[in-house]
């Protein structure tokens, strides 16, 4: 994996648990882990040296996760990878590389049904002041388009203003718990086009401007079939490392 500029590379301390439960988790998704049994506290405090304090955080963080099961009597069980909390930014953070493609995949496949929709249902009750956010942050758009890492801050309110405008509380808060993945996501695809991103972006607040759930509909559409990271972009682990 290469490795990023030190300007690029934020400073990360991670507690002994947290690196431990990363550890762990990498064996298990490698095939490391034989008949579904994952290491109990013993196991954990005798194979990498710690306390039974960190062996025993290490099981809650990966209990947290979706990863384990620790049922009565201690005895700790794999639960499926299917099952396993892929919103949570610090698993993609262990996942191993050719997993990252996937999430971004899958995150996209999720904007797709639900923002078009969102658009629609933000055009019917838009407020003024909703409309003058984000006509701002179209402007924003417009002169950010040289700094990509700006861009995107705008680009994610952006698209959050048109949830919360729709005023659906469980939509929003499924795309707020997604929100870092769509960031992620947002520094593959805004490699390309920052140029079209905007004209997309102003296509989709003249829709809500006028107030037309349909052409809002509609301009959200194109602009997620043409914002794909299944586009010749590549995703690379410090995409996910860098978001929040």
């Amino acid at each position: 994996m290469p490795r990023r500029q030190e300007a690029e590379d934020p400073v990360k301390v991670r507690t002994l648990p947290v690196q431990v439960a990363a550890r762990l988790t990498r064996r298990i998704v490698e095939g490391g882990i034989e008949d579904g049994r994952a290491p109990s506290e013993l196991d954990i405090l005798q194979e990498f040296g710690v306390s039974r304090v960190v062996a025993r955080e290490t099981l809650k963080i990966l209990a947290s996760l979706d990863i384990v099961d620790i049922a009565q009597g201690r005895r700790v069980t794999v639960r499926p990878q299917a099952e396993w909390d892929y919103l949570s930014p610090l698993l993609a953070e262990w996942l191993p590389d050719e997993h990252v493609d996937g999430l971004l995949r899958e995150l996209h496949q999720m904007r797709e049904l639900l923002e078009p929709g969102l658009a629609a249902m933000a055009a019917v009750v838009i407020s003024d002041e909703t409309l003058a956010r984000l006509r701002e942050a179209v402007d924003r758009m417009a002169s950010l388009e040289s700094d990509p890492a700006a861009y995107l801050e705008v680009d994610q309110e952006f698209h959050m203003e048109i949830c919360r405008a729709a005023e659906n509380r469980i939509l929003d808060r499924i795309m707020y718990s997604a929100r870092w993945l769509g960031i992620a996501s947002r520094r593959v695809t805004n490699k390309g086009s920052l140029p079209n991103a905007t004209v997309d972006h102003a296509r989709i607040f003249r829709a809500l401007e006028a107030r037309d759930p349909d052409a809002a509909r509609e301009a959200m559409r194109v602009h997620m079939e043409g914002n794909s990271p299944l586009l010749p972009q590549k995703a690379k682990r410090s995409d996910l490392e860098r978001a929040p």
